[in-house]
C-alpha cells in the first residue's frame, strides 16, 4: 500500500490485483486485502481486486491477464500484481508483467538461498522492507548478500545485475528509488527492443496455458473420457498397467 500511495501522491491511477491463495479443501478464500489497505481502498485514485488463485500454481489466477488488460483499458497509469507467495515457484507473474519485483524482508536469506535459481533470476528489481528501526542493520546485511548473488547472474533483457533497494512502508522511505530504478529499467528495455520481445513472449504463454486449460476442461467434462480413465485406474490399482501407459491411453481420446 506505500507505494501505491506514493504513485497515487505523484498524479497516478493505480490499481491493484491482489491474489489470494485458495484452500485445497474448500476452494474458498477469504479475499481480506482491502482491509490492510485502508488509504488505496478509499482513495477514488485507486482500484482493489482481490482474487482466489483457485489453485493454480505460481502465485496468479487464470484470469489475472484479463484483468490486468481490462485495467489498462480503463486508463490506470500502473497496475500492480501482489500474488499468493509461493517461495522459488512463484515466477509465474513474470509471463504477464513488464517489471517483477522480488519483496523480501531482511534475513530471508543469505547467499546461498539468493543464488538459487528461479524466482531470483527472473526478478527485475529486488526490494528489502522492513528497513528501519531495529531492523535496519539486518536490512542492510540483507541487501548485501543479495547484491553478491545477483551479481552472478545478470538480467537476460537488459544484461546488468538486478538492483537491491531498502525500503520501510513505515517511514516511508526508499520509494523514489524503487520509482527510479523501474523507470531506468522500462527505459532501457524499451530502446534495446527486449520490451516489445517480453510482451510478444508473454502473448505466446498465454496462448500456451489457455490451451493446456482448455484441454484439461475439456477433459473433465467429456463423459467418454471420464469413463476411460475410471477404467484406467482401476487398471493401476489392480496393477495391470502402469500409470505412465494408462495416461497414454487416456490421452489419446482426447485426439478425438
Amino acid at each position: 500500500e506505500a507505494y501505491g500511495k506514493y504513485l497515487i501522491n505523484s498524479g497516478q491511477m493505480v490499481a491493484a490485483l491482489t491474489i489470494d491463495p485458495s484452500s485445497r479443501l474448500t476452494g474458498g478464500s477469504i479475499l481480506g486485502d482491502k482491509t490492510r489497505m485502508p488509504f488505496l481502498a478509499n482513495s477514488p485514485a485507486a482500484y482493489i481486486r482481490p482474487t482466489p488463485s483457485g489453485g493454480l500454481l505460481g502465485g496468479v489466477a487464470r484470469r489475472s491477464r484479463e484483468v490486468i488488460a481490462l485495467c489498462e483499458a480503463a486508463g490506470f497509469d500502473t497496475i500492480l500484481i501482489e500474488t499468493v507467495g509461493v517461495g522459488q515457484s512463484e515466477t509465474e507473474v513474470a509471463n504477464m508483467s513488464d517489471c517483477y519485483l522480488l519483496l523480501l524482508q531482511p534475513g530471508s536469506g543469505d547467499t546461498l538461498q539468493g543464488i538459487k535459481r528461479g524466482i531470483m533470476e527472473s526478478a527485475d528489481l529486488v526490494i528489502v522492507n522492513k528497513a528501519d528501526g531495529t531492523l535496519l542493520a539486518a536490512a542492510r546485511e540483507s541487501a548485501t548478500h543479495y547484491k553478491r548473488a545477483l551479481s552472478l547472474m545478470p538480467d537476460r533483457q537488459t544484461d546488468r545485475a538486478c538492483p537491491v533497494v531498502l525500503v520501510s512502508s513505515i517511514e516511508k522511505t526508499g520509494m523514489d528509488d524503487v520509482a527510479a530504478n523501474i523507470a531506468s529499467y522500462l527505459e532501457q528495455a524499451r530502446k534495446n527492443g527486449s520490451f516489445a520481445q517480453k510482451r510478444s513472449e508473454q502473448i505466446h504463454h498465454w496462448l500456451e496455458n489457455e490451451t493446456i486449460a482448455d484441454l484439461i476442461e475439456r477433459f473433465k467434462q467429456d463423459v467418454n473420457i471420464q469413463s476411460q480413465y475410471s477404467d484406467a485406474v482401476k487398471q493401476l490399482d489392480q496393477g495391470c498397467s502402469p500409470a505412465r501407459i494408462a495416461s497414454q491411453f487416456v490421452t489419446k481420446l482426447l485426439g478425438g
